[in-house]
């Protein structure tokens, strides 16, 4: 059997996704105001013209309030707001694609551990933690470079927050959301229920894998029949020293189980045990941070502009370490494919079409990319067609130059004029002007 194209359409847990490219989580930004729709709707709409067959709308908090990872994430816990954001679901369905939402809570990586301005500005908010935060973060707790005033969570607080992920989950589905995606990876409470660096519990839930189980059921409780699906973490570029952590066997025994249990699509991503550049491989990003206009947000969040300039240079050698690594999730996701009968998404570094085409049905059943979002909204127009010619790749530089502003608030644009430029040129040449699909693909949910 010939292996699937990027254009083929996928099942994924009962939904028919037009084609195998999808928009991966990121940032909106979008906060909780009246605008938070308006502001969603322009960000992840392009995608959507431009073809993707599903769109990943970033992580969203479950509670209302603590366990947000960075300034103005959106909450999914008001009936209300959620039910606004239909109209983010209705534009992304007009162009025939699918649209999931990520679920998260932060624990111990959330603002009230490392935000300066925002702990003095929330006192009382403690994090969530999975266990006492490990030595080596309460060292850094004692430098004065994190905070941490963590509640351990009881058995009975840990049912009650996978409650509120499937509470969210009902929400969000009722809102016309087709996919609930959970945030199983980049240091959230998710990944430290999986991470053995964070768990030391020694009750049911020192087992990380039964919090997603318990999670799942009350996502099918509460939201019935929607596909789930769920990040899970290999910690293979933990430091050397970190001996408690996911090995890459550790991540697929987990996405076996997880597949086992009922999930509908896994995506597996490797990484650290702390929150920096082995989630965003790439160049460091020396224009964000000499940025004039950022200065005072950065010492606002790190403590001051010397601890502002520390971080940099922790960015700049963990830069040098985390090097951009093309597809670099494709071994895992390669033995991941090899285990489990459901979908498994690959993302990370994936930048060119006759990459991705070589990683369908070998790797992976469909490709996400992120970052290249920033500069090119509507990227699949690009990629997307049987006729593309394999060296066509996104603009994108894997410069961060977009990433480390979110810190002070800033929105997720691309701010590298080479990049603009060259984005620029290919909107004048028309590159980004998709032709209608084809009448059955045209418009409406998509197929369950």
């Amino acid at each position: 059997m010939a292996s699937p194209r990027v254009d083929d359409p996928l099942d994924l847990g009962g939904i028919t996704l037009r084609n195998r490219l999808y928009r991966a989580p990121l940032l909106e930004c979008a906060g909780n105001g009246p605008d938070a729709a308006a502001v969603l709707a322009e960000e992840l709409e392009p995608a959507a013209r431009a073809g993707a067959g599903l769109i990943c709308q970033g992580a969203t908090i479950v509670r209302e309030s603590g366990g947000c990872a960075a300034l103005n994430m959106t909450s999914v816990t008001d009936p209300e707001f959620v039910a606004s954001l239909s109209t983010v679901t209705d534009r992304v369905h007009e162009h025939g694609s699918a649209i999931a939402i990520q679920l998260e809570h932060g624990g111990l990586r959330s603002m009230e551990t490392w935000h300066a301005g925002y702990r003095q500005e929330h006192p009382n908010l403690q994090q969530l933690a999975v266990s006492r935060p490990p030595r080596l973060l309460r060292l850094l707790d004692r430098l004065g470079f994190l905070d941490y005033d963590a509640r351990v969570l009881s058995t009975d607080e840990v049912y009650d927050l996978a409650a509120d992920f499937g509470r969210s989950a009902a929400l969000a589905t009722d809102a016309g959301y087709d996919v609930i995606h959970l945030a199983g990876a980049n240091m959230g409470l998710i990944h430290q229920f999986l991470s053995p660096f964070y768990n030391r519990r020694d009750d049911e839930f020192g087992d990380g894998v039964r919090f997603l189980e318990v999670v799942y059921d009350e996502i099918r409780a509460q939201a019935g029949d929607v596909p789930v699906m769920t990040k899970v973490p290999a910690e293979t570029a933990a430091p050397p020293g970190i001996r408690r952590h996911l090995t890459e066997d550790d991540a697929v025994d987990i996405c076996r189980r997880l597949a086992d249990y009922g999930f509908d699509a896994l995506v597996p991503v490797s990484g650290s045990v702390f929150w920096d550049a082995s989630i965003v491989r790439g160049s460091y990003p020396k224009r964000a941070w000499s940025d004039e206009q950022y200065q005072a947000g950065y010492a606002a969040a790190f403590g001051g502009p010397l601890r502002a300039r520390l971080v940099a240079l922790g960015n700049r050698i963990e830069a040098a370490w985390y090097d951009f690594d093309p597809a670099w999730n494709e071994h895992l996701c390669r033995r991941v494919r090899d285990v489990v009968s459901v979908p498994v998404l690959c993302e990370g570094g994936i930048r060119e079409r006759g990459h991705i085409d070589r990683l369908l049905g070998d790797a992976c059943d469909a490709v996400g990319m992120a970052r290249p979002f920033y500069a090119e909204p509507e990227l699949p127009a690009r990629l997307l067609g049987r006729d593309v010619a394999d060296d066509t790749r996104a603009v994108c530089e894997s410069c961060n130059n977009c990433a480390v502003p979110q810190v002070t608030g800033a929105g997720g644009v691309c701010r590298t004029p080479s990049v603009l430029r060259a984005a620029g040129a290919l909107k004048k040449e028309g590159a980004y002007n998709r032709p209608p699909e084809p009448p059955e693909a045209d418009g409406g949910d998509p197929e369950r």
